[in-house]
């Protein structure tokens, strides 16, 4: 089980404010691809499961991973995900013909056919994706992960952290942007959820202080939802 502390961050602004306070712990820079597949039916989405091909760094490594059964409750988020490495290039044919998925060496497709009935007679589909640049910090031996995610349809900001002890650590992390006028919330939708619903209903959205932003910062106008209970 993976449990994340998850913070919006208000504007670009805050983003960059943050990123410079916390720039003499910075530790690397990464550049991730994130692509999901399901069944033509949704089978995986349907029983709350994503798959997903995360390519860093161009195509220097590829992780894919099956998340399942997540929530996201007062910006803490908690998921069931196994993740394995998988050759790039591999990887690379199966988003150009999603078919070969059902056919590549993996222990996680093998839990993807067994658990979910998928696999070569039944065939991927690629979603789509989107692109996030991850800022990792070390501060407070905590593991700060600050990023930017580019939509199709715009950009928002997060910070995340993975702990045993979300609540504490939410707590410190709310003391420290508020000491230094950093504007947050707590996230109520996973980067995955923002990206199929947009995609589904070709809205930019606006979503209890999730605000989407264009390449110069400036907020896109955007509608309220509710979150379909699969998207969570």
């Amino acid at each position: 089980m993976e449990v994340e502390v998850k913070l919006r961050l208000q504007d670009a602004s805050a983003y960059r404010q943050l990123t410079s306070i916390l720039s003499p712990f910075h530790s690397k820079t990464l550049h991730q691809e994130n692509l999901f597949f399901d069944t033509p039916t949704n089978t995986l989405s349907s029983q709350l499961s994503v798959l997903r091909l995360r390519f860093l760094n161009k195509d220097a490594r590829c992780i894919v991973s099956l998340k399942s059964k997540p929530t996201l409750v007062d910006g803490v988020s908690r998921v069931a995900e196994d993740e394995e490495e998988l050759d790039p290039c591999s990887a690379r044919a199966c988003v150009e013909d999603p078919a070969r998925l059902g056919k590549i060496e993996s222990r996680i497709l093998k839990r993807v056919k067994e658990e979910f009935g998928v696999g070569e007679e039944v065939g991927f589909v690629c979603l789509g994706g989107f692109e996030n640049k991850r800022e990792v910090f070390n501060w407070k031996n905590l593991k700060l992960e600050v990023d930017e995610t580019k939509y199709g349809f715009g950009i928002c900001y997060e910070l995340e952290c993975e702990s045993e002890d979300p609540d504490g650590v939410k707590k410190l992390l709310e003391e420290f942007l508020k000491e230094n006028g950093i504007g947050y919330s707590y996230s109520k939708m996973t980067k995955f959820a923002v990206f199929r619903f947009a995609v589904r209903t070709s809205l930019m959205v606006d979503v209890n202080h999730l605000t989407l932003h264009d390449e110069k910062g400036m907020i896109l106008n955007g509608s309220f939802f509710s979150i379909c209970p699969d998207l969570q």
